[in-house]
């Protein structure tokens, strides 16, 4: 399947293709400009000043519970990188076509994978969208091409990997546990850590495509960072919130197996990917995980005779299969194992 980069780049597109034209809705046109995400300061969050951490926690907390996506200022990871990172991504996708496939992974937990859509096998409508998906931890893996993509991928998860660490303490205090609660009870150290860069190319006609339509992510968290193009969409109390791009913020979000781990007070938030006919746009997510063997239920510390388990508990590298097995579609796959 070719890519949708090389699409556009080989025809003078005046309009999409039938096989990207994605039938929306009226309710996928209800939008939101009056709200926007919360926003926590990192530098707040790690304070060594108590009554500081404590009010940002309880920021945390709100945020997690009410929103389920927040902004993250002052993460510590510096400009300079986030720069690189986005440069070096761009320059993986300018690379010819054949220097891309040699990335062309078949299988779901290959170290590297290029590509495009989501699951060809499945998608009924292409998405206007490629990617390049790498499992960078506990073993780290990267392109050879372009020259230092490598070298850039893992200052940059490393950091990222320990702004993760960070946000989970903070939110196992949230819950009222232990700050190494999450850490222990998932194996964090050795966990998962998926990098997924988006190259969403500039589409003719973006009212009749989609970038990713709406779904939830896996794991515990997102870390997103993005070029300055708006295009992700949230989905809250019933309207889509666009999360316009600030400088040097990630967007953090929960995935399913928050919510799975909290037993729904903390629940997994659905989201999209709008295309824009200006310019490409470049999404670079971490998705951050339990070891794949890991089995995730509800922590028993947040079970009660009022509260019982909503969630049936799975290994964490099964619901990947299930999920990526199917189309993106909501919350259809944790859908698949509440009780």
């Amino acid at each position: 399947m070719p890519s949708v980069k090389s699409l556009v780049e080989s025809k003078s597109l005046c309009t999409v293709p039938s096989e990207y034209v994605c039938h929306k809705t009226r309710d996928d046109s209800i939008f939101s400009e009056a709200q926007t995400i919360p926003t926590i300061d990192f530098a707040h969050l790690v304070s060594p000043i108590p009554d500081q951490r404590s009010q940002a926690i309880q920021q945390l907390a709100r945020a997690c519970r009410d929103w389920g996506f927040f902004v993250l200022i002052n993460h510590g990871v510096s400009e300079t990188l986030w720069d690189k990172l986005m440069s070096a991504s761009h320059h993986f996708f300018d690379l010819t076509e054949e220097e891309k496939t040699e990335y062309a992974g078949r299988q779901l937990f290959d170290p590297i994978r290029y590509g495009t859509s989501f699951n060809l096998n499945v998608d009924k409508t292409l998405f206007w969208r490629d990617y390049l998906k790498i499992h960078v931890h506990p073993q780290f893996h990267a392109p050879t091409k372009p020259p230092g993509f490598g070298e850039i991928l893992e200052e940059f998860c490393k950091k990222s990997r320990q702004v993760c660490g960070e946000l989970l303490k903070g939110i196992s205090k949230s819950l009222g546990l232990e700050e190494t609660y999450i850490h222990e009870r998932l194996q964090i150290e050795s966990g998962s850590q998926l990098l997924v860069i988006n190259f969403y190319p500039p589409c003719p006609k973006p009212e009749s495509a989609i970038g990713l339509p709406p779904h939830t992510d896996h794991g515990l968290l997102t870390l997103l960072l993005q070029n300055q193009l708006d295009g992700l969409q949230i989905q809250h109390k019933g309207k889509w919130v666009p999360v316009h791009p600030l400088p040097n913020c990630f967007i953090i979000n929960l995935g399913d197996h928050m919510e799975i781990l909290t037993n729904g007070k903390y629940k997994s938030v659905v989201h999209r990917a709008e295309v824009n006919n200006k310019a490409a746009r470049i999404s670079i997510g971490t998705a951050n995980g339990p070891p794949l063997d890991t089995v995730v239920g509800p922590a028993p510390e947040l079970l009660s005779d009022a509260h019982s388990p909503a969630y049936r508990a799975l290994a964490y590298g099964e619901y990947l299969r299930f999920q990526q097995s199917l189309q993106l579609d909501g919350k259809s796959c944790l859908n698949h194992i509440r009780l």
